[in-house]
């Protein structure tokens, strides 16, 4: 993910085992479609009409909503799906920009039409904006760092990497005094003030284990005691290993519903933290990835596709199958993840066909939504009409 990078707060913790445990019974397998190259190779279909899919007028006019802020990028991207082109969305968009939100069920209906990639089989999780107790300023009780990027991290390749090997985006890292490239600080190092004093803070949390998950999340707001509220997003990653401490815990028997276990789910992952303050500080560690952070202005937090994601109306996607800015139809077995969505972000564990990732605002409902989501059911993107047959070549 380029900005809300690390979404879904369960599946994320859990890294990449090839699994996709579920807060709530056992590890599932991952989504069908993912080994394909992209949404064309995976197999497109038509689905029923929009018409059919039951969609109410207020699950309607809030994705029209965020689809018309989605146009401008839609007609300037490339669509990595293979599905669409700039030009096959432009109608559509045209005519959503006058359109009146008492009719956004028939926008949806009289422009689009379903497609089902792979089997249609999804899964489902959720992630949301954190609030933590933070501030602008240091100030007693409120001094855990949140920095900027660093200048010296950069991408480059290692003397030791041949030129013919040197293939793909250069590794980020940072030239030491004697002109070496090597890796950058890990997480550990940071937290112990490898980049302290240098004035790379934008702002300061209150609590460590609150930051380390809004880094999960890839943006948040600090709450300052005076009420006063500062959004910050993702900027960059130090380029180290990423592990998923939910995925160890697992592997480790912490978690789960047996006598002395904790809840597989972001609630359980800090109660264990917080009631194992060493152990967990040691495992919170073994993820040597840290976050930097911009101030963001606006009235939401970013998305990958660069306008804010919202509330009940946004999925992360992976861009292979989904174009960024299309809706998206999901039927799941968990009746909060139901309806009408906008694909506007991606995250670094929601790969392959079918696989999403719901967003749910700011606060301690959305919390807790976002972090016991786990849903299973089917999936239809929809897309401008005739699309379908053209893929097909019909």
């Amino acid at each position: 993910m380029q900005h809300l990078w690390a979404l879904a707060a369960v599946t994320l913790l859990a890294g990449c085992s090839g699994i996709i445990p579920s807060s709530s019974g056992p590890p599932v397998t991952p989504t069908p479609g993912t080994s394909a190259a992209n949404a064309a190779f995976a197999g497109v279909k038509r689905g029923p009409s929009v018409g059919r899919l039951g969609m109410s007028p207020g699950d309607a006019s809030t994705a029209l909503a965020s689809f018309i802020e989605s146009c401008p990028k839609l007609l300037r991207r490339t669509d990595t799906s293979g599905l669409t082109s700039q030009n096959d969305w432009r109608v559509a968009c045209n005519a959503s920009s006058t359109w009146p939100a008492s009719g956004a069920t028939k926008f949806f209906d009289e422009h689009f039409e379903t497609a089902q990639v792979g089997n249609g089989t999804a899964f489902a999780t959720g992630y949301f904006e954190p609030e933590i107790k933070g501030s602008r300023t240091r100030m007693p009780g409120i001094d855990t760092p949140v920095y900027k990027m660093p200048p010296e991290l950069i991408r480059a390749w290692p003397d030791d990497v041949a030129e013919s090997e040197r293939t793909g985006r250069a590794p980020l890292g940072r030239y030491d005094a004697s002109g070496k490239f090597i890796s950058y600080y890990e997480r550990a190092e940071i937290e112990d003030g490898a980049l302290a004093n240098r004035g790379l803070e934008i702002g300061w949390a209150a609590d460590p284990l609150e930051f380390f998950f809004l880094q999960i999340q890839g943006s948040g707001r600090l709450i300052a005691p005076d009420g006063t509220v500062t959004r910050i997003g993702y900027a960059g990653q130090n380029g180290r290993e990423y592990a998923g401490i939910g995925g160890i815990m697992r592997e480790r028997g912490l978690l789960g519903d047996g006598p002395g276990q904790y809840a597989g789910s972001m609630q359980g992952i800090m109660q264990y933290i917080r009631e194992n303050p060493a152990d967990g500080r040691a495992l919170m560690r073994l993820n040597k990835s840290w976050i930097f952070f911009r101030v963001l202005e606006g009235d939401g937090p970013l998305g990958a596709l660069e306008v804010p994601v919202r509330r009940e109306s946004s999925v992360a996607a992976d861009p292979r199958f989904v174009p960024l800015g299309a809706p998206v139809w999901l039927a799941m077995d968990r009746k909060e993840a139901n309806g009408m969505w906008i694909a506007q972000d991606t995250g670094g564990a929601i790969k392959g066909a079918n696989r999403f990732d719901t967003f749910w605002g700011a606060g301690e409902d959305s919390r807790l939504i976002a972090g016991g989501m786990s849903a299973r059911g089917q999936a239809l993107i929809l897309l401008p009409k005739g699309t379908v047959e053209r893929i097909n070549g019909q």
